[in-house]
């Protein structure tokens, strides 16, 4: 038989055997191991200059030794299979990996710096709470099955993140909660008929001692099973010298237990046992855990809601035959067959039939829309009606649910600035808890033994700062989520904080404040050129601009039906215009200023019917080939139905607000009129919004900038908070802090609301749980409170903060 000796293992804290001969040179001592792989890992760990890990914060899990590596790594190298879980197959690749081996803040610090020396990794970033990384690497460099192998070096296994298996390991974590939990309360439901049974009289009897020793028999087993989480966070946190707050409630329950133990052994006539305290306080413990686990788990159930929109199955048509395939199976290309009442299992442009499809879960739109042969749809609708055909442009995490669900896990996982405040106070609870322990025990021992360890031990127990580690990522939590059921994906809790304190809101004109559906509504040929040719040549050249006039200029051609011509050396100038070369000849098409400044000259004649024209709302600009001028477009745009409510929603709450444009002055405040006494900056360059943005930072503002399009990015990056629409372009929602996926622009005075709440819910959790302990451990150190009601009242300051995060869902659905 193996014997162990009180030597741990220096990586993992296991007991080494007797016969043990794992031992290596570290840090100046000759150090043992349980294993080979925890010799190997903390060798690699030195060798590294990684040994600072040792010393890093864990956190409330343990060290344990290193998991065996897949023995598949090498099939994750495969496109085929890659294909299924990154980003994209080009040279530089995003994954997300499960890992498995965190367990607390030291494993996220090891691994970040760990891949930062491996020459193909970008970025890695550890998200704790869900064990991902989030790994941004270089494929031609090195392959993923290196970068997997290398984690294992280190003692960690990883694998492609799967929702399954992801689900499946909560699961368990539950389960075995459960099996503690449901271990202790059989023991407490036995021990309590003994206890009846001492305090009926026979502590005074002959059966007493036995009664003693069935109590002993019953509490042993339940404290090392079910308090075993305790115990071992406790001193592992003891080895790696931090105090966690398992080591209150594991001293508490070893110090009653061996008093107790301590009176059953020496059959003591003046002592009492109190091995149903131990067990009542571990049971009840474990269940406010448990109800803990699940009400994080309902508080955040919009994430899950969301995930369960996208199919497993879909079926596939190849050669005029329908076929069921899972998800993973379907390709870019391939042709999907939607059936009525079935959920669109992919992102794609129909291609045969038509129908109508709920698109709540994306739009906001409550009336199914119409859609017939070209027209996109998104995986997670329903389709209402007839049978279509789809052919898939993108599937799993590449679609536009899977987007969604991935800011939400962003959000969610991210520390606004005030939780950063509060994890630094967090572990000076331990250290004042412990104190607080001791003075008390010190004062009650001169009343007597007993009654000092019952206080000290009801001290240790109720003191709890989970509530207060629970009050800010709880509410942001809960907050994303009700964020997304409204159309608001916020993409980082750090956006809420900002934009509930924001005191100027700048807004993009064309897009944001109108609905950016520009119309051309004149075409005025200065030249020998006809309409026709003007708005032929006009389509040629702005094909390859994403502005929204060149859109309206390509709706009205198509409308014509109007074939373009070839052009080359296109260039575009953000905010001014483009030109190209088509037949030889160079043409432009842009602003009068940008005209002007490239040598173009204008009559006064035409300036006047330009002032004329943008007095009515009217946007123009101007074509020249070989720097004359030929034609004149103009174009009509309206304010967005509910720009005006918006506006002056903000401005009654005292938030400044400005729009800023590109277009004329007069074009500007013709369209802007009915929004009252909002600031109005026009003809501005993308670069100037941003410096725009910072001179309003640079009075004192904290400003917020709403837009869309590609012109807006520096602007949306420059601002404390960037706001998007989802019509904008990539680059705009990817500079974004929150993004209305909605396209409604009252949605802007609905994230500040929702913002406002989560902040306030934050203040009202914090001071929930500081209350907690002020009012609770001078009840403790007065012997007020046992054991036992200090076990029942401790969870329920966390399930408190978690019930008001929760609180946000219903207060701000009834605003």
């Amino acid at each position: 038989m193996t014997k162990f000796v009180a030597t741990s293992c220096y990586h993992c804290g296991l007991p080494v055997a007797e016969d043990n001969n794992f031992t290596s040179l570290m840090a100046g001592a000759e150090q043992a191991f349980c294993c080979f792989a925890c010799q190997t890992v903390c060798e690699t760990i030195h060798n590294a200059g990684l040994e600072s890990f040792y010393l890093k914060t864990p956190q409330d899990e343990s060290l344990a030794p290193p998991p065996e590596l897949s023995s598949e790594l090498d099939s994750y190298d495969l496109d085929d299979i890659q294909a299924d879980y990154v980003d994209s197959l080009g040279d530089t690749r995003t994954i997300d990996l499960l890992v498995e081996g965190i367990h607390c803040a030291a494993c996220v610090w090891l691994i970040e710096h760990a891949l930062a020396k491996q020459e193909a990794v970008i970025s890695a970033q550890v998200n704790l709470t869900t064990k991902r990384l989030h790994l941004h690497w270089d494929n031609r460099i090195s392959a993923l099955s290196a970068l997997l192998k290398a984690l294992g070096k280190i003692g960690y296994a990883a694998i492609p993140f799967d929702k399954e298996i992801a689900e499946g390991a909560l699961a368990r974590q539950h389960r075995g909660l459960l099996y503690r939990m449901a271990f202790a309360g059989f023991a407490m439901m036995n021990l309590m008929w003994i206890t009846i049974a001492l305090y009926s009289g026979a502590d005074e009897g002959e059966f007493k001692n036995w009664f003693h020793w069935i109590s002993f028999i019953i509490a042993t087993p339940t404290l090392f099973y079910a308090g075993y989480p305790f115990l071992r966070n406790a001193l592992l946190g003891l080895r790696h010298r931090y105090l966690t707050m398992d080591l209150p409630i594991a001293i508490g329950a070893m110090t009653t237990y061996s008093y107790s133990s301590y009176v059953t052994f020496t059959g003591s006539v003046v002592g009492h046992v109190y091995f149903d305290t131990v067990v009542n306080f571990l049971f009840i413990i474990l269940v406010g855990r448990y109800l803990e686990a699940i009400s994080k788990k309902n508080a955040l159930s919009a994430t899950t809601r969301l995930l369960e929109l996208q199919p497993k199955l879909a079926t596939i048509v190849v050669d005029g035959q329908a076929q069921v395939v899972p998800i993973r199976s379907v390709n870019i290309a391939d042709t999907v067959l939607v059936k009525p009442g079935e959920q669109i299992p992919v992102d794609g442009v129909i291609i045969e039939g038509q129908s109508a499809v709920d698109e709540s879960m994306l739009t906001g739109e409550s009336l199914p829309v119409v859609k017939t042969v070209g027209d996109h749809v998104v995986a997670g609708s329903i389709n209402r009606e007839g049978a279509f055909s789809v052919e898939v442009r993108h599937v799993l995490r590449n679609t536009a649910l899977a987007k969604i669900v991935a800011l939400m896990e962003k959000a969610q996982a991210s520390k606004a600035p005030v939780q950063c405040t509060a994890d630094k106070v967090v572990p000076w609870f331990v250290v004042i808890t412990l104190s607080l322990s001791a003075i008390t025990f010190i004062y009650w021992n001169q009343f007597g033994f007993e009654q000092a360890l019952l206080a000290a031990t009801s001290v240790l127990i109720i003191t709890c700062p989970c509530a207060f580690g629970l009050a800010t990522p709880m509410s942001v939590a809960v907050a994303t989520g009700v964020g997304a059921d409204r159309g608001i994906l916020i993409k980082h809790g750090a956006a809420l904080e900002s934009l509930s304190k924001i005191t100027h809101f700048v807004f993009d004109k064309t897009g944001t404040l109108t609905e950016g559906q520009l119309k051309l509504i004149t075409i005025k040929p200065l030249a020998k050129l006809s309409e026709q040719d003007l708005l032929k040549l006009a389509a040629s050249v702005e094909f390859q601009s994403e502005h929204s006039l060149a859109k309206a200029i390509l709706i009205e051609a198509n409308e014509k039906k109007l074939e373009l011509m070839p052009v080359t050396h296109f260039i575009s100038s953000p905010g001014q215009g483009v030109e190209a070369e088509c037949n030889g000849k160079q043409v432009q098409i842009g602003t009068i200023v940008w005209l002007k400044n490239s040598g173009v000259e204008f009559n006064s004649g035409w300036e006047k019917e330009v002032l004329t024209l943008e007095s009515q709302g009217t946007s123009c600009i101007f074509m020249c080939i070989e720097q004359q001028l030929v034609g004149l477009f103009g174009f009509a745009d309206k304010l967005r139905d509910d720009a005006v409510d918006m506006i002056l929603n903000l401005q009654k709450q005292g938030i400044k607000t400005t729009v800023l444009s590109g277009d004329r002055l007069s074009v500007v405040k013709a369209i802007t009129k009915g929004l009252g006494s909002i600031d109005r900056y026009a003809e501005v360059l993308p670069k100037d919004k941003a410096e725009a943005i910072q001179r309003l930072q640079q009075q004192g503002d904290l400003v917020a900038m709403v837009g869309d399009g590609v012109n807006d990015a520096p602007a949306l990056i420059q601002a404390d908070v960037g706001i998007s629409l989802a019509s904008a372009t990539d680059v705009s929602i990817e500079s974004a802090d929150i993004i209305l996926s909605y396209n409604e622009l009252y949605k802007v005075s609905d994230a500040q609301q929702l913002a406002r709440r989560t902040l306030l819910t934050v203040k009202q959790n914090i001071v929930l749980s500081i209350g907690y302990n002020v009012l609770m451990i001078p009840l403790a150190m007065m012997a007020l409170v046992n054991p036992l009601i200090a076990a029942l009242t401790m969870p329920i300051s966390s399930l408190l903060v978690i019930a008001n995060a929760a609180r946000i869902r219903q207060l701000f659905k009834d605003t």
